[in-house]
């Protein structure tokens, strides 16, 4: 059964630095493309940035500020997160998608990330 884990979220002050980690279990890691989103209270889920063994993009709202990386020997994705805001908060998932596809069979559980102004 495939699994993705989530790790890493917390709590931190406007300016401060976080490091994300999803680790995948039970599929191909060099089959699929991994991408972060986040939700916040009473909003809908939003990409954040997607990683495709060195290819990466992000959204504009974060572009600058994250980096998004992989480990293929550790089939774990990291998403460095510096000089966070207050609008940064929210709960962060990874998504696994087929190379190509557009459709996340396997989503993790969440992290929470908060940032105090």
């Amino acid at each position: 059964q495939a699994q993705l884990v989530e790790s890493g979220g917390g709590f931190v002050q406007t300016g401060g630095s976080l490091r994300l980690a999803c680790t995948a279990s039970g599929l191909k890691f060099s089959n699929f493309d991994l991408d972060w989103f986040r939700q916040a209270p009473g909003k809908e889920r939003a990409f954040v940035a997607s990683w495709s063994f060195g290819t990466t993009f992000y959204a504009d709202s974060v572009k600058d500020r994250f980096t998004i990386s992989g480990d293929s020997a550790k089939n774990t994705v990291y998403l460095q997160m510096d000089n966070l805001k207050p609008e940064d908060s929210a709960v962060y998932y990874c998504g696994a998608r087929a190379h190509g596809s557009f459709e996340y069979p396997y989503w993790g559980q969440g992290t929470q990330v908060t940032v105090s102004s």
